[in-house]
């Protein structure tokens, strides 16, 4: 990367032009996926919630059509691609959320931070693999360049036996 190229990475989002990077909305287009209905609350919470150039999205399942799409746990009833699926799932139902948020996706700019938590039996180890099914649409969706930290461990349990849980900061 040069120091133009710096620069602009370290821009604030108001000095930054665009076109810079790929716009998410477009790029879901282009690549012909098309988003769920955006996930409701399980509790007394909010799917998102903004402040300034940022925007939260609560932990996200693998739903379609409202409904459980993978259940179980990784390592024991699930193999290591079921759950990239079931991640890419969730980071497509956490997309969704951001789009009804900000009514379009072109308006966000990158995803800031993803964590991923796994149910997962106490043996398995290939967490990052896992979560590599969500990181790997954001990818896609942001450019190679936009990049994002993300954190990933496994647990015991997580709500209705789902395998994988999304959340997900993303720059506005």
């Amino acid at each position: 990367m040069n120091q133009s190229e710096r620069e602009k990475t370290n821009a604030s989002p108001a000095e930054r032009t665009i076109g810079e990077s790929p716009r998410a909305g477009s790029r879901l287009r282009e690549l012909g996926v098309i988003l769920p209905a955006p996930p409701s609350p399980l509790g007394a919470y909010v799917e998102t919630s903004g402040t300034g150039f940022l925007l939260f999205v609560s932990g996200t399942l693998p739903l379609v059509d409202g409904k459980l799409a993978i259940s179980g746990r990784i390592g024991r009833d699930l193999l290591v691609s079921q759950g990239q699926e079931a991640a890419r799932l969730a980071a497509l139902n956490a997309l969704a959320a951001a789009q009804q948020y900000v009514g379009d996706l072109d308006k966000v700019k990158k995803l800031i931070k993803l964590t991923v938590q796994l149910a997962t039996t106490e043996d398995f180890a290939e967490h990052a693999a896992v979560a590599d099914g969500a990181s790997n649409l954001f990818v896609q969706l942001f450019g190679p360049d936009a990049g994002h930290v993300r954190v990933v461990y496994g647990v015991y349990s997580l709500p209705v036996h789902t395998p994988v849980v999304v959340e997900t900061i993303f720059e506005l």
